[in-house]
C-alpha cells in the first residue's frame, strides 16, 4: 500500500503530468486575436485609401470598361454617349478618353484640335456632334508613343479628369483602357462613380477577363449597370443568315451567373466598323439601323438605372 502511494507521489512530481494538468486551451484566444488583427488591418487600409470626390460640374460618371482589348469598348463608349445625348430628357453628355497610351476617341469622334483654356486655366472639351470630348490624343502628337512611367500617367489622368471644365455635364462617359490596372483603380478610388458598363464578346477568353472586370468593380464598391455583348453575331448582307462568329450567348450566361443585367447585343457589322474609322458614328449616320436602336435601348436602360 505504501509502495503504491510512493509511486503516485513520484508521478505527481512528473513535469509532463504537471503541464497536462495546467493546460488551458488557447484556440478561442488565438482566434480572437486573429479577428482583431484582421479588423485592424482593414481599418488601416481604409484610412490609407484616398477619399472619393465628385468631378466639378458633373452629375453622373459612367465607366465603360473591358477586360480585354479589341472587343469594341471605345466604339460602345462613343455610340453610347451619342445615344444618351439624344434621349427625350436631352441630357448634356461629355466623353473622357482615359486610355493614356492608346487613345481612340479623337479618331472615332473626328476631332484633332488642341483644347482651349478658360479663365481658370482649365481645358475646354473639344465639341463634335454635341458631345464635349477630352483625350490625351488631343494633347500629344498622334504619331508618337506615350512612354511614361506610373507617376506621369497618374498626373496626366488627374489633369484630364480635374483639369477640364466639365461644367453643366449631366453624364460623363469615361472610356477606360482595357484590363484592371492603375488607371482603373485610380479613378474608382478617387472619383464618385455612378456605375460601370462592361463590354465583352461572347468568346470564352474575352469573358474570362470580363469577369475580372466585374469582380474589380464589386471590390471597389462600384455598381455594375450591366454588360454589353459586342460582336454577338454576323448577319450576311446577301442571304441574311446569322452566324455566331465568336460563340453564342456567352456574355448573357456570364451576366446571369454574376447577377448583372445584359444591356444589349450588338452584332458584327461592317457599317459599324467603317463609321467608327471615318469618325462618323453609326448613331449619327444611320439612326434608324438596328445597331443604333440597340444603342438607344442601352442608353435608356442606363438612365433608368441612374434614376
Amino acid at each position: 500500500m505504501f509502495k503504491n502511494i510512493s509511486v503516485l507521489t513520484q508521478h505527481s512530481k512528473c513535469p509532463m503530468l504537471a503541464s497536462i494538468r495546467n493546460f488551458k486551451p488557447t484556440f478561442a484566444v488565438q482566434s480572437s486575436k486573429e479577428e482583431a488583427l484582421k479588423a485592424r488591418q482593414q481599418e488601416l487600409m481604409k484610412r490609407g485609401l484616398p477619399k472619393r470626390k465628385t468631378i466639378e460640374g458633373v452629375k453622373h460618371v459612367i465607366l465603360v470598361s473591358s477586360g480585354k482589348g479589341g472587343v469594341g469598348k471605345s466604339t460602345t463608349a462613343v455610340n453610347l454617349s451619342l445615344a444618351l445625348s439624344k434621349l427625350n430628357s436631352s441630357p448634356k453628355v461629355s466623353l473622357l478618353d482615359a486610355d493614356i497610351f492608346g487613345p481612340s476617341i479623337p479618331t472615332m469622334m473626328n476631332i484633332s484640335e488642341l483644347p482651349l483654356l478658360d479663365s481658370k486655366d482649365k481645358m475646354l472639351p473639344v465639341m463634335n456632334y454635341g458631345i464635349g470630348c477630352m483625350s490625351m490624343g488631343l494633347l500629344v502628337d498622334p504619331n508618337s508613343a506615350v512612354v511614361w512611367r506610373g507617376p506621369m500617367v497618374m498626373g496626366a489622368l488627374d489633369k484630364l479628369v480635374h483639369g477640364t471644365n466639365w461644367s453643366g455635364t449631366d453624364v460623363l462617359v469615361v472610356d477606360l483602357p482595357p484590363g484592371t490596372g492603375d488607371i482603373h483603380l485610380s479613378i474608382s478610388q478617387t472619383v464618385e462613380i455612378s456605375g460601370a458598363v462592361v463590354v465583352s464578346t461572347p468568346q470564352k477568353v474575352a469573358l474570362a477577363d470580363a469577369r475580372k472586370g466585374v469582380d474589380m468593380f464589386s471590390k471597389v464598391g462600384i455598381p455594375v449597370l450591366g454588360v454589353v455583348q459586342n460582336m454577338s453575331s454576323f448577319i450576311c448582307g446577301k442571304c441574311g443568315e446569322k452566324t455566331h462568329v465568336f460563340g453564342c450567348d456567352g456574355a448573357q450566361k456570364m451576366a446571369a451567373e454574376l447577377g448583372v443585367s445584359l444591356l444589349g447585343d450588338v452584332p458584327l457589322d461592317p457599317a459599324l466598323m467603317s463609321s467608327s474609322d471615318s469618325g462618323k458614328p453609326i448613331v449619327i449616320t444611320d439612326p434608324e439601323s438596328e445597331i443604333s436602336k440597340t444603342y438607344n435601348n442601352i442608353a435608356q436602360q442606363i438612365v433608368d438605372k441612374l434614376n
